[in-house]
């Protein structure tokens, strides 16, 4: 079984890299924009913020240092959540691009994905026939012929250079069953200490379906690798969001919710805001009789390094 927990982890993906600005007038694109709704998302409720960065002038997925830098201090000024910096960055990035503002700003939490996969975005071109932007429809199409590089000696590398160099613990994003065991591969190996923060992702053209019976199977699969060593949370894309937290907070795992994985808050009703989806996972993790975590007691429960000891 997983670790016991005494509460519910709530974290917020705030912008992401899937989506695009035509999608949503809602989507936070500028470091202002990101910097409030981030903000907010935390008063809501939100103890951890997953952040990703765009350029500001059209929106586009951006790896640059200089714009993440641009939000991180201002999060970090306005509210206590931990800030968690991808380094899964955006499609066509590279490694290297992907990971230099984490390796820069040394945050408490980063993200780590789990394997290289396929990770398809064009099914989205069936609905959308106009674009803000010229970018656009070249991101989505693109997937067709694209695979997420994440190999070991890439995963090695990060582990070494943040996690040792940078005491930067993960959030290991797991987008099938062989995820699982690429970082069961890991803990054997001594270079993932517990408690791990474990994240099950659903509903990715690429990776593991939404289907209920796989978040069972994922469940089951990790207790049986890691026991209680690990904490284990949820997310699911599009309008698979809310009743696959709800569900993972009912068996006893934390919840991922934010304008990266769903636009939505329910169905046909576009998010206006990541705080509004906060709000309603943490109504319902309320009417479960179940408590929301503080960033201070995420940090525990995850034993990372503390917000003073960041790079920004």
């Amino acid at each position: 079984m997983a670790a016991k927990r005494e509460k519910v982890i709530i974290t917020c993906a705030v912008t992401g890299s899937v989506h695009t600005p035509s999608m949503s007038p809602y989507l936070p694109i500028t470091p202002d924009e990101i910097a409030r709704d981030s903000i907010a998302a935390a008063e809501a409720g939100a103890s951890v913020l997953h952040l990703h960065a765009r350029d500001p002038k059209d929106g586009r997925p951006t790896p640059d240092p200089a714009v993440f830098m641009q939000f991180l201090p201002r999060i970090k000024q306005n509210c206590d959540a931990v800030v968690n910096i991808t380094t899964g960055g955006g499609h066509g990035m590279t490694i290297e691009e992907r990971t230099a503002a984490a390796m820069t700003a040394k945050p408490e939490l980063a993200s780590f994905n789990m394997g290289s996969m396929n990770f398809g975005l064009f099914p989205a071109l069936e609905k959308m026939t106009e674009f803000k932007h010229a970018w656009e429809r070249a991101h989505l199409e693109n997937t067709r012929d694209f695979i997420f590089r994440n190999t070991f000696k890439d995963m090695e590398r990060l582990l070494k250079e943040l996690g040792e160099g940078c005491g930067t613990r993960f959030e290991f994003e797991c987008y099938d069953v062989g995820h699982l065991y690429n970082l069961a591969h890991f803990v054997d190996r001594g270079m993932v200490k517990p408690p791990f923060f474990v994240q099950t992702i659903f509903g990715i053209l690429g990776g593991i379906g939404a289907d209920h019976e796989n978040l069972v199977h994922m469940r089951r699969i990790a207790d049986k690798l890691f026991g209680e060593d690990y904490h284990w949370s949820v997310l699911a894309a599009g309008r698979h969001q809310m009743s696959f937290v709800t569900q993972s907070a009912i068996m006893g795992g934390h919840v991922r919710v934010g304008l990266e994985d769903s636009l939505y808050l329910g169905k046909g009703e576009l998010a206006k805001s990541n705080a509004e989806q906060v709000a309603k996972i943490r109504r319902i993790v309320e009417e479960l009789s179940l408590r929301v975590a503080t960033p201070t007691e995420a940090r525990a429960m995850l034993k990372l390094k503390g917000g003073d000891n960041v790079a920004f």
